[in-house]
């Protein structure tokens, strides 16, 4: 029998819950298709967790995240908190969970496959042979920096400090280099350094560790070029790498090119193998409970965290090809049916997907 491992489940709010029981679904599969073992405990986070503990992020839930080898997030957040403060809003929740993990780096992979096509707003021609990840720098950046306000010349200013220092680069900036030579060997570092001094000191480290990866085929793209190149030859980037608030913008924009941000997965990674992994989608409380959510998201996150923490290649190669199979056939949720009329459920989907695991 494989050992046990051990997976913290946080449902989170909205159609957190609904996507994260499909995942479970399919993570409880792979337990009799491959013969492993999975301890999951639940735990509260984010908005629901503000109702019933008064905080986003309770130590209990902390403890039994640290305890754990990986961590399956489902969404946070929505209107309900949004005129809280600061300290009792569901983001400030994912920020301190971050820090407390040791969370630096946010994997987002995002792959068109051929039968969503039309799904994008993009051409075909245009989406031909897309298949990018987005490294993002997580844990640094004008998220993390000072933020106050103040009385100046024409009134109440506010100020927000983005800083970053080597040590936080080198480690992402590596991590990016190790992920492009086991692709395409392709690195985009993007930045603003014809702008921000937080982005030349980026590039300044970039250049140091590119000759430690010859191989690697290094370009510097500035970030709002990167924006437009995204929408006009995504397929030629392979692996990007970025800090903090670029990568959140870039990643969410290279998660349409798929068609929906209900397909992407996501991990959020530190030192050694452990790993947070969650869609990239939000909490979408305007459909919650109807059960019309698209659970892919968070079932390619399983996989990705079969392949990054568990080191489960075969399990994972599997879950992703029953999604294929499943879309292949012509099966779609609405967010990415161009029927609306033909689109299935959040759990017919899940159970179609869970059919058509094999070995």
């Amino acid at each position: 029998m494989s050992e046990v491992k051990k997976i913290a489940v946080i449902a989170g709010d909205g159609i957190g819950p609904e996507v994260v029981g499909e995942a479970l679904k399919v993570l409880k599969k792979t337990e009799e298709l491959f013969g492993y073992q999975f301890e999951t405990e639940h735990g509260l986070f984010g908005g629901i967790a503000i109702d019933e503990k008064g905080t986003p992020l309770p130590q209990e839930t902390l403890d039994l995240c640290k305890g754990a080898d990986a961590v399956l997030l489902g969404a946070v957040g929505g209107p309900k908190w949004d005129n809280n403060s600061k300290e009792l809003r569901p983001e400030t929740g994912l920020l301190g969970i971050r820090k407390a993990l040791g969370l630096f780096s946010n994997i987002r992979p995002a792959t068109v496959f051929d039968c969503l096509k039309e799904a994008s707003t993009l051409k075909p021609e245009v989406l031909e042979g897309t298949d990018l990840i987005v490294v993002r720098e997580l844990t640094g950046g004008i998220y993390f920096g000072e933020k106050f306000r103040r009385e100046g010349a024409f009134g109440e200013e506010a100020v927000d400090t983005c800083v970053y220092n080597v040590q936080e680069i080198e480690r992402i900036v590596r991590q990016a280099f190790d992920i492009a030579m086991t692709r395409g060997k392709r690195l985009a570092s993007v930045d603003k350094a014809n702008v921000l001094e937080t982005s030349r000191l980026w590039r300044e480290v970039v250049n140091r560790i590119a000759p430690e990866y010859p191989e690697v085929e290094l370009e510097h793209v500035l970030v709002d070029n990167c924006a437009m190149q995204l929408l006009r030859r995504p397929s030629s980037f392979d692996v990007i790498v970025t800090e903090n608030m670029f990568g959140d913008i870039l990643s969410d924009e290279a998660a349409m090119l798929t068609g929906s941000i209900g397909m992407l997965s996501s991990a959020s990674l530190g030192e050694g193998s452990f790993g947070l992994y969650e869609p990239v989608h939000g909490s979408a409380p305007d459909i919650a409970g109807q059960g019309i959510s698209n659970p892919i998201a968070t079932i390619l996150s399983v996989a990705l965290m079969f392949r990054l923490t568990f080191g489960y290649h075969e399990a994972a190669a599997a879950i992703e090809a029953a999604v294929k199979e499943v879309l292949d056939a012509g099966h779609r949720t609405g967010d990415i049916a161009v029927d609306k009329s033909t689109a299935i459920g959040t759990t017919e989907m899940g159970d179609l997907i869970v059919a058509a695991l094999r070995k």
